[in-house]
């Protein structure tokens, strides 16, 4: 099965922020939430995005995002505000306590993981570093 990019996304690391516990491993932001109803409204085979991590860019790490027809065994389900994000195996560790948001500007529309986890990123903001 081929891969289909669903959105790009960019990542911040957080500085200062002290990590808080939620049951969940990833929030979403009410515009996340909106973004990712608008994305899935037209599909009905799709029950989900599914959020993974590979090795990619000058900093090491990106992250993926795909739409998710089925939930993988060993998944991490985010049921927030009606929508279902689903965490690949390899990046639950690196996504505790991120913040999924989706920005908007006159140059750009994204979804941006502010996660206090990574040491650095690259300039263009698609890689990191744990």
């Amino acid at each position: 099965m081929a891969t289909r990019v669903v959105a790009t996304a960019t990542v911040r690391a957080v500085k200062g922020r002290k990590l808080i516990p939620t049951r969940a491993a990833l929030t979403l932001t009410p515009a996340a939430v909106h973004r990712i109803k608008s994305l899935l409204q037209d599909k009905p085979d799709v029950i989900g995005l599914k959020v993974g991590v590979r090795q990619r860019g000058c900093n090491g790490l990106s992250y993926t995002l795909d739409y998710a027809s089925t939930k993988d065994k060993l998944d991490e389900e985010v049921v927030q505000d009606g929508v279902k994000v689903f965490i690949d195996k390899k990046a639950q560790l690196s996504l505790l306590g991120t913040e999924m948001d989706f920005v908007e500007s006159k140059l750009s529309s994204e979804f941006v993981f502010n996660n206090p986890n990574i040491k650095g990123t690259c300039g263009c903001g698609e890689s990191f570093s744990m």
